[in-house]
Parts: structure tokens; C-alpha cells; sequence
């Protein structure tokens, strides 16, 4: 079976002496979660922005059930439909993503462009407001909301297409412990319904949590590295590379040593170790 996400050779820069990506290639299978982790300016957004149809590749090719995705390809109306109603894109900042009077115009407005049925539109609202446990802000102003509910609600304008790939940048950014739990629960429950998730994150507890593929992202916008979560947390060397994490002085009962800036992985106090 093809990937449902596959990118060849793609390069893209901003300018020509700002070079963004180079020579990346993978391919992501229906149904998974996959992860893209770098440190800041690495190209992760980039590269989401390019599997989400929303910049195109300055060279290679970026493919979706084995169509190419391309500008002039978007131009067709009938594909870019299909594409836009199969692929939502969840941005790091919520409020460049919510612009309706009221939550519940928000989430009707993607049906609304895609000419569902005001009956179906408003089911899919209500059943996805239910999911997302926001239905007490069905009525209120988007921009009354705090940052946990915007990010509710910026899921729930794209869940409401009921698409069959989900792209995050960022998903837990700016979010307090109670709302990135249920963020990380949901995507779980979409993904064992049989949507692809595809997020960036520089935080590794949330690479952790998903124990996804994981792509890495080399601070010279190459792919550094792709395989388990398992296999990218446990080399060191790696992150130390890719600068995800680094190391620090520590003094421990007098004694100065250094330890990693990520806690959960190495940070240990014994006779051996630190």
C-alpha cells in the first residue's frame, strides 16, 4: 500500500540564502502517528506547512494517496477539494486560525465550504463540540476564550470536515498540564478511529508519551534521523547533536558535574551516572 503522505527530494527556501529544507524524502502510512522533532529553525513547520498544502516545494515533489500535491494541481477545483476536505491543519498559535463571531460559527464554517448539508453540518458541530467538551461555549466570541479553549476549538474547526489526516504544530504549546492530557487522550482516540497524525514538537516528553516514528530534523534542514521514538530518545549522541538537548553544570553534594537539560531521560544521581 502507498504511503498517504510521501515527499521526494523536496527543497525549499524562503530566499536563496535562506534555505528551510533540503533533500528531505519519507513517507507516512495511513493511519499512523508521526512525529517531527528539530530544535527552533530546524524547518519542522516548514515541512507541515508543505504536507499541508499551504507551501509548495521549491524542488521535489509532495505527494497524498499518491497524487501529487502541487499549486497549479490546487487549482482544480474538484481536487482542491478533495485534498482540503481530507487534510486539516491545527496551527502553534490558535488565533491565527479562529476569525467566525462565535465558536459554533467557527466549526460550521469548514462544512459550510464544502457544501455539506446544514443538517449534517450542524450534527457534525454538536457531535465534535461534545468530543471536545466545549458545547458551554457553543455562543461565545473566540477571542473571549482562554488559550486551552482556542486550542479545543482550532482542532475542532478542522475535526468538523472530518478529515482524514490531522497536522499539528506544536499541539501542547502554551498549554497549561489538564488541557495537554486531554489534547494527548484525544489524539489517541482519532488515531485508533483511523486518523493519521502527523505533529512537530521539540518537546521530547511528548515524543515519549505517543511512542510514534519520529523524524529528525538536523539543524542544516536535512533529515537527520527517522525511527522509534524508542530508538531516537535512547541515543544521546543524536539529541546532543541536533541540539534537543544540552548539557549543564550541576553541583550534587558538592561535587560539580554535568547533566542533560531533559529531565525524564538521564538525569540520575548514583555512584556511575549523571
Amino acid at each position: 500500500m502507498a504511503p498517504i503522505i510521501k515527499l521526494e527530494s523536496v527543497h525549499y527556501g524562503y530566499t536563496s540564502s535562506h534555505i528551510a529544507l533540503a533533500d528531505i524524502s519519507f513517507g507516512i502510512e495511513k493511519s499512523e502517528i508521526f512525529t517531527v522533532i528539530g530544535s527552533n529553525g530546524c524547518g519542522k513547520s516548514t515541512l507541515l506547512h508543505i504536507m499541508g498544502g499551504l507551501l509548495f516545494p521549491r524542488e521535489g515533489k509532495m505527494f497524498f494517496n499518491d497524487k501529487e500535491v502541487s499549486e497549479p494541481r490546487l487549482s482544480d477545483a474538484n481536487f482542491n477539494k478533495y485534498f482540503r476536505s481530507n487534510i486539516g491543519f491545527v496551527f502553534q498559535n490558535s488565533d491565527i486560525q479562529l476569525f467566525c463571531p462565535t465558536v459554533k460559527d467557527e466549526l460550521l464554517f469548514a462544512p459550510q465550504q464544502l457544501a455539506i448539508s446544514e443538517e449534517k453540518a450542524q450534527s457534525m458541530v454538536q457531535e465534535v463540540m461534545k468530543m471536545l467538551e466545549i458545547e458551554y461555549l457553543a455562543d461565545r466570541p473566540t477571542y473571549m476564550l482562554s488559550g486551552g479553549e482556542k486550542k479545543r476549538v482550532a482542532i475542532g474547526s478542522v475535526l468538523t470536515m472530518n478529515p482524514e489526516v490531522l497536522i499539528l504544530d506544536e499541539p501542547t504549546s502554551g498549554l497549561d498540564p489538564k488541557t495537554s492530557a486531554f489534547l494527548i487522550e484525544l489524539l489517541f482516540r482519532l488515531n485508533e478511529a483511523g486518523k493519521t497524525i502527523i505533529m512537530a514538537t521539540h518537546r521530547l516528553e511528548l515524543v515519549n508519551h505517543f511512542q510514534s516514528r519520529v523524524l529528525v530534523l538536523s539543524e542544516k534542514h536535512t533529515i537527520e534521523k527517522i525511527g522509534s521514538s524508542e530508538e531516537i530518545l535512547s541515543d544521546k549522541d543524536l539529541l546532543l547533536k541536533t541540539n534537543l538537548i544540552s548539557e549543564y553544570p550541576h553541583q550534587h553534594n558538592g561535587v560539580i558535574h554535568k547533566h542533560l537539560t531533559t529531565g525524564f531521560l538521564f538525569h540520575k544521581h548514583n555512584n556511575n551516572t549523571h
